[in-house]
C-alpha cells in the first residue's frame, strides 16, 4: 500500500505505523518471549503460543474504524473518545477454536489498555443498550452510539479477513456485538488465584502486554545470557590455580546444586561468585529465565550493577532498578562525558531507564520493592510477574530488612516457588535461626550449604575492644591512630552525631558519608571512596552496605550484633593486615534510642562481644547471632505474622485486568521518606528547573523521615513552594511544588537537622 493514501491502516501515528507492521513487530516479540521463557509451569497446553499469537494478531484491528483513522491521521472525525479495543473483540467469535480458547483471546484483547471497570464505565456511557422495558432508557440515550451500526458501517470486516488470511488465520461469518456482557460477566466473576484458568489467563495477558509495549516501543531483541557469560568465572579460577589456590569448597559444591540453595560462608568468601556459579549450573539444566538480583540498599546495587556490567563484559546484559536510577544514570553519564547537548543526554537517561525497566536485559539489580509492587496488584502487574517465569532469584543481605517488609519477601519467595517455576538462592553471612526458618518454610525443598570449618579459622581478622564511655568523648584515641598513618573508620548511630564527630577530627583525606545528603553528593562521595587515598571514613549505617572498602581499624557507638559484623566487615577486608581491632564504645546517645529501639538487644550484644577479646572466629558469629536474636521479638513477630497474613490474602485475591486503586508512586511512599530542598540549594534547583533539567534538579533534595516532616512542617521549618514556567515547546506551562527546609546544608557534611541556615533567600513563586 501506499504509506499516503487514505486506505493506509494505521496502528500508529507519531511515527506512523501499519497496523501490518504493528502486527508483525509484536509477533517478532512473541518469538523472543518463547527462547527467553521456556519454562511455563503449571499447565502445559500446547495452545499457550499459538493463542497468544492470536491475541497479538486480533488485538488492534479494531483500529480499521474509520473514524478512527481519521484521528490517527489528523483529520476530522466522529471518534468520541471510543476504545478501539471493543471493535478488536468480535472478531474472535470468527475464529475456529474452542468458546474456552474464545474467552480467553477475547479477555486479553478487551482489557489489554484500560481495567475492566473504566472499560465499563465507558460502554455504559457511550452506546445503547439493548433494553426491552421503554421506560428504563435513559433521557441522553439517543445521544449515545449504536455499536452494531458503527461496526458495520466504520469497519471494512472484508479488509480484515483478507489482512488475516496474510497470517494463515480464516475466520467465519459473526455478529458484531458489543463485548458488555463479557465484560460484566468478568467483573461480576473475576478469575482468582485458586481457579485454575488463573494462572493461564495470567501468563496470556501478561505475555501479551509484553509484546505489545515491546514492540510499540520499537524494541526488536531480548537479551539471553549465553555460556560466555559466564565465562569471568573460569577465568577468576584459571588466575586462582596459577597462584596455588582454587575455588572455596562451597563455590565447587554449589556447582553440584540442583533447586533452591541456603548458602552460609563469611564475608568476603565470594558468595556472588558462588550465586553466579548455582545460576549458571540452573541454566544448564532448565534454561533461560530472568535473574533478579536483590538488595536493600542503593549504594550496593549501583556497586552490583558496575561490577557484574564488567565481570560479564558486557553492560547490555544487566540492568538496575531503585528510587534513585535517574540521579544515578545521571552521575554516570556525566562521569564519561557522553553527550554534547543537556537533550541528548536526558533522552539517553530516559531510554536506559525505561530499557531497564522492561524484560530486555536477562539480569536485574533490584530492591525488593520492584518486586513485590506486582502482588498488590497495582496496574500492569500480570505484565510484571510474567518476567518470573522460570525465574532465578538471588537475595544477598536478606537480614537487613524490618519485619514487614522481610514478611513480604517471604510471601514472595512462596508464590513464585510455588507458581512460578522459580528457583532462589539465598546467602548469608549470618542470619537469626527464627528467620532461617521463615526461609526454610517458604522454600519447601532446598539445599543447604556451608563454608568449612577451616574456612572460617582462615578469615579471622578481627578482635574486639570494648571501650567505656561515648565515642564522642574519646576523640583523641582516633586522632592518635589517624597521627599514626591508619586508614581510620568511625560509625555513628546518627547522622547528627556523625556530623559532630567529622568535625572534631583532623585529615586532609576525609570523608562523610550518611543517609542526609541529596543525590548529587552522596553518589559524589561513594565515588571518591573507590580511591585509596581516603585515611578517614565517618559514617552511619550507611557504610552497613556492599561498598567495597578496606579500613585498617573501626571504632563505633554500640548496636546490634548484626549491624556490628557488616561494620567490622569494612575492616581488614582483604585479610592482607593480619588481626586487626575494632573498638565499641559501651556508652549510648540518647538518640540512639529512635534507632535501635529495643535496648536489651544492644545489652546481650555488648556481653557477646566479650568472647571476642583475642579474636573473631566467623564460625563463633552465628553463636553470637542467636545468643542475641535467641527468638523474635514480640512486636516484631506480630508485625511479620499481620503483613504475612494479610498479603497472602490479598494475592488470592488478585485477578488480572482488576487492579488496585493505589498508584506505583503511593505504594513506594509506605517504604520512603520525604524529599525537601535545602535552602542553600534552592537556587540552583530552580536554574535547574528552568533549563528543564528535572533529573538534576531532583538530585538537590534530601530525603528525611515521615515523621519528622511532619513536625517541621508544624513548626514552619519546611515550607510548600510552587514554580511554573513555560514548557519547551511553548504551548503548555510546566508546573510543580516542592518543600524547602530552612536548615544548614553542605556539600561536605550533608543536611544539618538542628541548625537553622545562616542566610535565608527567598525564591518562592518564581514564574520565569
Amino acid at each position: 500500500m501506499n504509506n499516503n493514501s487514505d486506505d493506509y491502516i494505521l496502528a500508529k501515528s507519531e511515527p506512523q505505523v501499519s497496523l501490518k507492521k504493528h502486527i508483525d513487530d509484536g509477533l517478532v516479540i512473541m518469538e523472543s518471549l518463547e527462547k527467553a521463557f521456556p519454562n511455563l509451569p503449571h499447565f502445559n497446553y500446547p495452545t499457550y503460543w499459538y493463542l497468544l499469537r492470536l491475541c497479538i494478531i486480533f488485538h488492534d484491528l479494531g483500529k480499521s474504524h474509520t473514524e478512527f483513522q481519521s484521528l490517527l491521521k489528523g483529520k476530522h472525525n466522529s471518534w468520541v473518545k471510543q476504545r478501539h479495543e471493543l471493535y478488536s473483540v468480535p472478531f474472535v467469535d470468527g475464529l475456529k477454536v474452542s468458546d474456552e480458547e474464545k474467552l480467553i483471546i477475547k479477555l486479553v484483547i478487551a482489557g489489554h489498555h484500560k481495567s475492566y471497570d473504566d472499560i465499563f464505565k465507558l460502554i455504559e456511557h457511550s452506546y445503547k443498550q439493548a433494553i426491552s422495558n421503554r421506560f428504563l432508557l435513559e433521557l441522553n440515550d439517543e445521544l449515545k452510539l449504536n455499536f452494531e451500526s458503527e461496526f458495520s458501517k466504520k469497519i471494512d470486516s472484508e479488509y480484515i479477513k483478507n489482512l488475516l488470511k496474510g497470517y494463515g488465520v480464516e475466520i467465519l461469518d459473526f455478529i458484531p456485538e458489543l463485548p458488555r456482557k463479557l465484560i460484566l460477566n468478568y467483573k461480576k466473576n473475576p478469575v482468582v488465584l485458586k481457579q485454575n484458568m488463573f494462572f493461564y489467563l495470567l501468563f496470556m495477558i501478561g505475555g501479551f502486554k509484553q509484546c505489545d509495549h515491546l514492540s510499540s516501543a520499537f524494541i526488536t531483541k531480548l537479551e539471553l545470557l549465553e555460556d560466555n557469560d559466564f565465562n569471568y568465572l573460569e577465568k577468576k579460577r584459571d588466575k586462582l590455580i596459577s597462584n596455588g589456590f582454587d575455588f572455596y569448597p562451597h563455590q565447587t559444591e554449589v556447582v553440584k546444586s540442583v533447586g533452591n540453595v541456603i548458602l552460609t560462608a563469611p564475608t568476603g568468601s565470594g558468595k556472588t561468585e558462588t550465586s553466579f556459579l548455582w545460576l549458571q549450573k540452573q541454566m544448564e539444566i532448565d534454561g533461560q529465565g530472568r535473574v533478579f538480583y536483590i538488595l536493600p540498599y542503593t549504594a550496593s546495587i549501583n556497586a552490583m550493577y558496575e561490577r557484574l556490567g564488567e565481570d560479564i563484559g558486557d553492560k547490555n546484559k544487566v540492568g538496575l532498578l531503585h528510587g534513585k536510577i535517574s540521579s544515578y544514570l545521571d552521575s554516570i553519564i556525566e562521569r564519561e562525558n557522553q553527550f554534547d547537548s543537556k537533550e541528548e543526554k536526558q533522552s539517553a537517561i530516559n531510554k536506559t531507564k525505561e530499557i531497564y525497566k522492561t524484560i530486555v536485559t536477562p539480569i536485574k539489580i533490584v530492591t525488593p520493592f520492584q518486586l513485590l509492587k506486582n502482588l498488590f496488584g497495582l496496574k500492569g502487574f500480570e505484565k510484571g510477574m510474567f518476567e518470573w517465569i522460570g525465574g532465578y532469584f538471588i537475595f544477598d543481605e536478606i537480614h537487613a530488612y524490618r519485619p514487614d517488609v522481610f514478611a513480604q519477601i517471604i510471601v514472595l519467595i512462596e508464590f513464585v516457588v510455588q507458581h512460578f517455576n522459580a528457583k532462589v538462592f539465598i546467602m548469608t553471612a549470618t542470619l537469626p535461626k527464627f528467620l532461617k526458618v521463615e526461609i526454610q518454610k517458604a522454600l519447601i525443598n532446598y539445599t543447604e550449604i556451608s563454608a568449612e570449618e577451616e574456612l572460617y579459622e582462615k578469615f579471622t581478622r578481627h578482635y574486639v575492644v570494648l571501650h567505656e564511655g561515648l565515642l564522642v568523648e574519646n576523640i583523641q584515641i582516633i586522632q592518635n591512630d589517624l597521627d599514626l598513618g591508619k586508614k581510620v573508620l568511625v560509625v555513628c548511630n546518627t547522622v547528627e552525631q556523625s556530623q559532630t564527630v567529622y568535625d572534631l577530627l583532623e585529615s586532609n583525606f576525609k570523608l562523610l558519608l550518611h543517609g542526609s545528603f541529596n543525590s548529587h553528593d552522596r553518589f559524589t562521595h561513594e565515588a571518591k571512596l573507590k580511591d585509596d587515598y581516603i585515611k578517614l571514613l565517618v559514617g552511619t549505617q550507611a557504610i552497613e552496605v556492599s561498598l567495597d572498602i578496606d579500613f585498617d581499624v573501626i571504632y563505633t557507638e554500640p548496636a546490634p550484633i548484626d549491624a556490628l559484623i557488616q561494620r567490622f566487615g569494612r575492616v581488614n577486608r582483604k585479610r592482607e593486615k593480619g588481626i586487626c581491632p575494632c573498638f565499641v564504645f559501651k556508652e549510648r546517645n540518647d538518640k540512639d534510642k529512635y534507632i535501635y529501639q529495643n535496648s536489651a538487644v544492644i545489652d546481650r550484644t555488648l556481653d557477646v562481644l566479650k568472647l571476642f577479646s583475642k579474636s573473631i572466629s566467623e564460625k563463633e558469629l552465628q553463636y553470637a547471632i542467636d545468643y542475641v536474636y535467641p527468638r523474635w521479638d514480640e512486636n516484631d513477630f506480630l508485625e511479620f505474622q499481620t503483613i504475612y497474613n494479610s498479603l497472602t490474602e490479598s494475592i488470592n485475591l488478585l485477578s488480572p485486568f482488576v487492579y488496585s486503586q493505589k498508584s506505583e508512586e503511593d505504594f513506594y511512599k509506605q517504604f520512603d521518606g520525604i524529599k525537601v530542598l535545602p535552602i542553600k540549594c534552592e537556587k540552583e534547583y530552580l536554574n535547574y528547573l528552568s533549563s528543564y533539567d528535572f533529573i538534576k534538579a531532583e538530585a538537590m533534595k534530601v530525603q528525611i523521615s515521615k515523621s519528622r516532616f511532619a513536625s517541621l512542617l508544624n513548626a514552619g521549618v519546611i515550607k510548600k513552594k510552587h514554580y511554573a514556567c513555560e514548557c519547551m515547546n511553548k504551548n503548555s506551562i510546566f508546573q510543580t511544588f516542592y518543600f524547602t527546609i530552612n536548615r544548614r546544608y553542605s556539600e561536605s557534611l550533608g543536611l544539618q537537622i538542628m541548625l537553622e541556615e545562616l542566610e535565608v533567600k527567598d525564591n518562592s513563586e518564581l514564574f520565569l
